[in-house]
């Protein structure tokens, strides 16, 4: 009876597992996909096949038809009970991270409450089975699994953000160079950025494609700019943003900006490499001692030990 009611427990975790990861399924393009439907009626329409609806809507995985609907309609649900700051900010975070999931900020909010009351009554079921004799240690257990299932997806946000303000980071002095040969050569600022995105291909030419197409649609060039800065979230990048602006307001060259910009990023990213090298040294110290040191010492006295062992 035991092992039946564990090997339903785990079928019910390793489900609500699957469901979540399929609801936070990460876009490569950073950005969130279109109708899954639609494109497949584009493709039917392209190839000349006759299908209906229902066929084209049967054709599509399991995942799409059923699985992240599920998930965004709860997130529709959640959303009436959850305060508009905390859908704000993790909106805001999301926006930060490049949104790399095709999901919204209430959706997001629902699975983290969902995981952990999957995780929490998963390890109570558990406890219950095999009771701990300390009961405090049973309370310890299950307060501890459910708070790792609620900042389970909020650690996996928090390294979006820093994998992607880490890129971006790196990636900037080139494309300031690239944005000072493209103006000094005669091209404007919008057409500098327009060629950075079409040369490159990660998460900085996608943000100067964004702010393009925001000034193309008709926002103004200073507007579109600092929404980019606020959706990056990087001081070099609001600096960046801050000198283009004062430059054209001021009728400096642009040139000469951007030459500047990109010598003062270089000089930033070569002291962050510094700065990693100097915490090196530190971060050696664990593994020395844990790792290194002990078997240093077994090699060598382990033959001393072998030797008095026999003596006596």
């Amino acid at each position: 009876m035991n092992l039946t009611i564990i090997i339903i427990g785990a079928f019910v975790l390793v489900v609500a597992i699957a469901v979540i990861a399929v609801g936070l399924r990460f876009n490569a393009q950073g950005e969130q996909e279109n109708d899954p439907l639609q494109a497949r009626l584009a493709e039917f329409i392209q190839r000349g096949d006759i299908a209906s609806l229902e066929e084209i809507e049967l054709s599509q995985p399991f995942s799409e038809r059923v699985l992240i609907p599920m998930v965004r309609r709860l997130g529709e649900v959640s959303a009436r009970f959850t305060p508009q700051k905390a859908i704000q900010d993790t909106a805001k975070r999301m926006e930060l991270a490049g949104n790399p999931w095709p999901i919204d900020a209430a959706t997001f909010l629902a699975i983290r409450f969902i995981l952990a009351v999957v995780i929490g009554g998963f390890v109570t079921a558990m406890i219950l089975i095999s009771p701990s004799p300390n009961p405090s240690d049973n309370a310890l257990y299950i307060g501890g699994a459910t708070f790792g299932g609620f900042f389970l997806p909020h650690l996996m946000l928090s390294s979006r953000i820093t994998n992607r303000q880490r890129e971006i980071r790196k990636a900037m002095p080139d494309a300031l160079d690239l944005l000072t040969i493209c103006v000094e050569a005669g091209l404007g600022f919008d057409a500098a950025m327009s060629k950075v995105s079409e040369k490159w291909d990660n998460q900085l030419s996608l943000a100067f494609a964004r702010a393009i197409r925001e000034i193309q649609l008709g926002k103004v060039r200073r507007d579109a700019l600092k929404d980019m800065a606020d959706r990056l979230g990087i001081a070099e990048m609001t600096s960046f943003v801050a000198a283009i602006i004062q430059s054209e307001q001021l009728g400096v060259s642009m040139a000469k900006i951007l030459r500047i910009q990109s010598d003062q990023m270089r000089i930033k990213r070569r002291q962050r490499a510094e700065e990693e090298a100097h915490k090196a040294p530190v971060k050696m110290i664990l593994p020395m001692a844990f790792l290194i040191f002990p078997t240093i010492m077994i090699i060598i006295l382990t033959p001393a030990a072998l030797q008095i062992a026999t003596a006596l």
